[in-house]
């Protein structure tokens, strides 16, 4: 199937977030903190929606030579297992009655290096970075919760314009759910899958992952019957 036409929808959100940002960014060049060889964010803990992860995983298919993608990947495998860790502890934490609050705080600071980042704090796949990224380090709120870079000069006691995280979430969420009721996916919450970015790169979004029956399967369906 040809994803394009999400692909496309996914983009289209994104030149809006850059355009948010760059707006932000020439208002309050004093407090954005972002330059060249700046790799805060890129030790952030958060997951993508299925059309991201999708989106992501072709542009480092396309984008990545051959050769390069597996240390890549085995950077990706390395940083999956924390996140595994980090997150069955948190269930746990949750289980024992912790406050969700105070679960997502202290996931919140967790640092775990992107698979993406190479030796010299460069992204290998900036012009195509997850959304989140491209919004670190200006003003943001999901939840009910502000956040902003650490490393910011935005003062608290100031009212800045703020991006609503939620909103954009919304709309990935359609856009994913969007691509799963046209493939007919067998997977009723397929929509509602979130990855971190480093699963999505060892993850091939195939026929089988994504629950589309071809061709072959309904013929062998029928010869069994």
């Amino acid at each position: 199937m040809d994803f394009e036409p999400y692909f496309e929808k996914y983009r289209s959100l994104v030149a809006q977030v850059d355009a948010v940002f760059k707006q932000v960014q020439e208002e309050y060049g004093q407090c954005v903190a972002c330059k060249v060889g700046c790799s805060d964010c890129c030790h952030a803990l958060f997951d993508l929606t299925l059309i991201e992860a999708m989106f992501i995983k072709h542009q480092f298919d396309r984008a990545i030579p051959k050769e390069a993608r597996q240390g890549i990947l085995e950077r990706a495998n390395a940083a999956d297992r924390k996140v595994y860790k980090l997150k069955r502890e948190a269930s746990k934490a949750h289980q024992e009655g912790k406050p969700e609050n105070e679960i997502l705080e202290d996931m919140a600071k967790e640092r775990i290096r992107c698979p993406l980042l190479d030796e010299g704090e460069k992204c290998e796949m900036y012009e195509s970075r997850p959304i989140t990224c491209r919004l670190y380090g200006i003003p943001t709120v999901i939840g009910g919760q502000a956040h902003t870079c650490g490393l910011s000069h935005f003062e608290e006691a100031k009212q800045y314009p703020t991006v609503k995280l939620d909103n954009i979430q919304r709309r990935l969420y359609e856009i994913s759910y969007e691509l799963a009721q046209e493939i007919k996916s067998r997977y009723p919450k397929l929509a509602e899958v979130l990855v971190p970015l480093s699963m999505a790169l060892l993850t091939d979004y195939n026929a089988e992952y994504l629950g589309i029956d071809d061709g072959s399967r309904k013929e062998a369906d029928g010869k069994e019957g």
